[in-house]
């Protein structure tokens, strides 16, 4: 265990039991702090729960893995290695996409094979791939590996990055750095999607975020073994053999503020848990609005776009089908137009794109025998839309169930089984996600980094914030590394990206 003893002896309460609570509980302890993470749920994981449905298991929330390094680190924290419990496989292809003209286009793990996919589309774009490729690696190189895990509390932190930003253009959108390097509006559409896992249109998402190109490429994409719920369960192994103390089924009601300082928080059942500092690992605005004294409180001035929210269709097939991808990327006819009726408009519309998780690809321990394993993810309205989900819900798995039947999926209707999904509704209730968003706030530039919720109160100087709410942002990557950046700002020393 590391010999930094910043924390000795004093009491740390994180809220919420997410990817970042989790990291930031591990991190913490790894300094020296006594810590307590608290999960209203009845498990860990957060967003990343897990289902079972008759002999069917589904991971709930996030299915993609890159940067592994970012959970080799939470290990090798405690002298331990990730390998000896866990076992990450790479994927090839990263995705496929199927495109509403019947054509397909496989993402692949490796450049050359990526770049043979590309010319079938567009000979020309094979290089614009390769220019984009580097743009996004200079990206990576400022936006990833220096300024992702660097707290952001100052504006002058923001302001000493502009020159850096500025060089990169990433005051562009993420769509118009895409279609500066590609012509083929396909393969415009596929390198375009990435700001949707995590949240952003892309075309109104900083272009900071085609760091992903080059992170996915450096790194590769994976899959957990036994799922994300294994990894949580090895995560939570990892905490209790180092002490840090699990409470699960505890909702907070209040964090108690005193002095303008936070002395512990209390319970939905009346306990009083004292601490030397609180860490607050869910969405940003719901701590303000309800867990913070408002009069004594500043509330930060951020913009407040929210991300779109998620309908999740999950299900079990009395089928194989071999020849569908672990990751799927289903593109209907329309990419702005209906990007813009979701984010902006806040309407359902008559169409629809879906990302289509077949985990029995990889881990045939996800369904029984001869039988499949899926999970679809369709982006819709988040509730300030309005919709009625009693009503849509229904209709939309309908819908799902016809588009992805009459291409990808055949038969389903007659094999499918175990049906049931989430709604903005669901992730409202459940994860107290506000407006039922599925990231918290959109990655817009006036949104990002400074301007995003910060990582540490301006009033309450012992209050944190980690998730997909704050700096860096939504997206595995992102809320792990905000565990960085909490360690960072208690400890004054540098933490590195490890990238």
């Amino acid at each position: 265990m590391t010999s930094k003893t910043f924390g000795q002896g004093k009491k740390v309460i994180i809220i919420g039991a997410g990817f970042a609570g989790i990291a930031t509980a591990l991190r913490l302890k790894a300094i020296g702090y006594d810590v307590t993470l608290l999960e209203r749920l009845d498990s860990l994981g957060g967003r990343a729960q897990v289902f079972e449905r008759g002999g069917y298991r589904h991971d709930a929330g996030p299915t993609v893995i890159t940067a592994p390094f970012l959970f080799d680190e939470l290990f090798a924290l405690f002298n331990e290695n990730l390998s000896d419990y866990l076992d990450f496989v790479p994927l090839d292809p990263f995705y496929r996409f199927h495109f509403a003209d019947g054509s397909q286009f496989d993402y692949r793990a490796s450049i050359e094979d990526t770049l043979t996919e590309i010319r079938r589309f567009n000979p020309d774009d094979a290089d614009g791939y390769l220019k984009l490729l580097e743009k996004s690696k200079k990206v990576y190189d400022v936006g990833f590996k220096q300024l992702v895990h660097r707290p952001f509390t100052r504006v002058w932190d923001m302001v000493k990055q502009i020159p850096a930003l500025l060089v990169l253009k990433c005051y562009k959108s993420v769509s118009q750095m895409v279609n500066s390097h590609l012509k083929h509006p396909l393969i415009r559409q596929a390198f375009s999607i990435h700001p949707l896992l995590v949240g952003g249109n892309p075309f109104k998402t900083t272009a900071i975020y085609t760091l992903i190109h080059y992170l996915e490429r450096r790194w590769g994409v994976f899959f957990c073994m036994g799922g994300t719920g294994k990894l949580v369960d090895e995560l939570g192994a990892l905490m209790q053999r180092h002490g840090i103390q699990l409470q699960l089924n505890t909702d907070v009601d209040e964090i108690v503020v005193k002095n303008k300082q936070a002395t512990g928080v209390r319970t939905s059942s009346g306990a009083i848990l004292n601490a030397d500092l609180v860490v607050f690992g869910g969405d940003p605005e719901t701590c303000y609005e309800y867990l913070l004294p408002k009069k004594k409180i500043h509330r930060p001035r951020i913009k407040k776009q929210y991300s779109m929210g998620l309908y999740v269709l999950y299900f079990g097939t009395k089928k194989l089908y071999p020849d569908v991808a672990h990751h799927s990327i289903w593109m209907g006819p329309r990419f702005k137009e209906l990007l813009t009726e979701i984010f902006d408009r806040k309407a359902m519309s008559e169409d629809f794109s879906l990302y289509v998780h077949r985990p029995t690809a990889t881990d045939k321990s996800f369904a029984p025998d001869n039988c499949e394993s899926f999970y679809v993810l369709c982006p819709v309205p988040n509730l300030q839309g309005g919709l009625d989900w009693d009503k849509e819900g229904p209709i939309l798995r309908d819908r799902i169930v016809s588009a992805l039947e009459e291409t990808i999926l055949p038969e389903l209707s007659s094999v499918i089984e175990e049906v049931f999904w989430m709604t903005p509704e669901d992730f409202a209730k459940d994860y107290r996600s506000m407006h039922g968003a599925g990231f918290s706030i959109e990655p817009r530039l006036t949104q990002s980094a400074w301007f995003r919720f910060h990582n540490r109160d301006r009033d309450v100087s012992n209050l944190y914030f980690v998730g997909a709410g704050t700096h860096p942002g939504a997206g595995l990557p992102g809320v792990v590394s905000s565990a960085k950046v909490v360690e960072e700002l208690l400890t004054g020393e540098e933490v590195g990206s490890g990238g």
